[in-house]
């Protein structure tokens, strides 16, 4: 594997604005295509926007969902790719030929589709249905593969991936400054991002405390350097319908350091170097050889019902 240059993307999209927030993903792509990077990835939903659709029929979504990799946004994805000569991983919701909803993310190439994930775990509507199977795919040389905002919170969805061969995971998310039972964490008020020039320092107290980041701080670099991969992780910055996101999109290496991130109030995008070398020299690649699965293969495969809380208000960590 050689040295290749990823960049990730924070931006306000709007609430069922494709039109607009693929001008966006367009300006950024081309933007991080002249800065030196090969790939660039937004966030969960980043064509259509997310929290809005919370309040939408099954009619509603299925009229705003997509055929992948037929539609619309496959084709527009694969022109902004080819024009800027840079990979594109984007977000939108699909729906198939029976009338079935998903979370799905994408990669686009120049010469179009180079991967689909299915969101294993999601929410925000109750017609969505959750996908069925890991995604793992080659980009640039490297195995890379997919899971979505909730998906990571689940620690097996992230070693299951590294099993497969991901070297890399993108990580789109939507999340933070949300109500949650663990303490600190809450809405963030809409009236501190309208008023972000004047006062950037309030603001920026909410978004890095529990509310947003140091939350984030918890478990996400653990996810990387358990494993020995590099995480990139997306989000989007501002109004997200009603309620408002703090973006610090990032790149997190295989020691669990951060080497890129977004600090900026408003949209923007950063760039690293991912090499090889440090996959081998990290502690997680150490720890995966040295497992003893028959220890706890029995444990790990016991059959259990699983239950997850769907309402955005009942958990606001997706």
């Amino acid at each position: 594997m050689n040295n290749i240059k990823i960049a990730t993307a924070q931006f306000e999209h709007r609430s069922n604005d494709k039109a607009y927030n693929l001008s966006v993903i367009d300006d950024l792509s081309q933007k991080a295509a002249v800065a030196g990077a090969s790939v660039i990835a937004f966030h969960e939903c980043s064509v259509s926007g997310y929290t809005f659709a919370r309040h939408l029929s099954k009619e509603q979504m299925l009229e705003l969902a997509e055929f992948i990799p037929e539609g619309h946004s496959i084709r527009q994805l694969t022109l902004i790719a080819k024009k800027n000569k840079i990979t594109i991983l984007a977000g939108f919701f699909e729906k198939d030929t029976e009338d079935n909803l998903f979370k799905a993310y994408v990669c686009v190439d120049e010469n179009g589709m180079v991967a689909k994930f299915r969101k294993l775990h999601p929410f925000i509507n109750p017609y969505l249905q959750p996908g069925n199977e890991y995604c793992v795919f080659e980009l640039h040389g490297w195995k890379c593969g997919i899971l979505i905002c909730y998906d990571n919170n689940i620690i097996e969805n992230v070693r299951a991936t590294a099993f497969l061969g991901a070297d890399i995971i993108f990580m789109p998310h939507v999340t933070m400054c949300t109500p949650s039972t663990r303490p600190g964490a809450g809405f963030v008020d809409p009236k501190l991002w309208h008023n972000r020039e004047s006062d950037p320092t309030s603001l920026r107290i909410e978004f890095d405390g529990l509310k947003g980041r140091s939350w984030l701080m918890k478990w996400l670099p653990a996810r990387a350097y358990d494993n020995g991969i590099y995480i990139v992780f997306s989000n989007p910055i501002g109004m997200d319908d009603d309620q408002l996101k703090n973006g610090c999109s990032m790149i997190i290496d295989p020691f669990g350091d951060i080497i890129a991130e977004c600090r900026t109030l408003g949209n923007d995008f950063v760039m690293a170097v991912i090499t090889p070398e440090k996959i081998l020299q990290s502690g997680g690649y150490r720890y995966r050889n040295a497992r003893r699965p028959e220890l706890y293969r029995d444990i790990l495969v016991k059959d259990h019902q699983p239950v997850q809380k769907v309402a955005w208000l009942d958990n606001g960590e997706h």
